[in-house]
């Protein structure tokens, strides 16, 4: 391949937008294991919350989804390697992105624990609140303020 050709290749999974329509692939090898990735993504992707177990899992796919990645952007950068295969190798890059974009866009993983903290926090604004309406608070001086008859 030409020098030209991998800076193009490498432009082009680089720009921003580039998994704009791009598909996930079907199946794809990560670390030496053929993994069913778009399946895989769907499946977590359909859920509301994600479990702490599969919390697990998910971070252990992004982190191999990446760790592919980058070996794959490498072969392109430095591999003796044809059009072609940069071609396929740019093409599973960014399909790679899609699915990590999709994996890292999930929502919270434990609800119960998002309520509490969103309640907590609806608290201690309602006391602030409280506080400054009773005039109970402290200026930026560490004065307290009093209400005036």
């Amino acid at each position: 391949m030409k020098e030209y050709e991998r800076k193009q290749l490498l432009e082009r999974i680089g720009r921003e937008g580039a998994t704009v329509g791009a598909d996930i692939p079907e199946r794809i090898d990560v670390q030496g294991e053929s993994i069913d990735l778009r399946e895989f993504v769907f499946e977590i992707k359909r859920r509301d919350t994600i479990p702490a177990g599969e919390r697990e899992r998910v971070d252990r796919a992004k982190t191999n989804l990446r760790r592919e990645r980058r070996e794959r952007k490498d072969l392109i950068e430095d591999g003796d390697i044809s059009r072609a295969e940069g071609e396929d190798l740019a093409e599973a890059i960014i399909g790679i992105d899609r699915a990590l974009n999709a994996l890292e866009n999930l929502g919270p993983t434990n609800l119960e624990a998002e309520i509490q903290a969103q309640e907590t926090a609806d608290k201690k604004r309602w006391m602030s609140f409280l506080k400054k309406a009773l005039g109970q608070d402290t200026d930026s001086q560490g004065s307290h303020r009093s209400r005036s008859p």
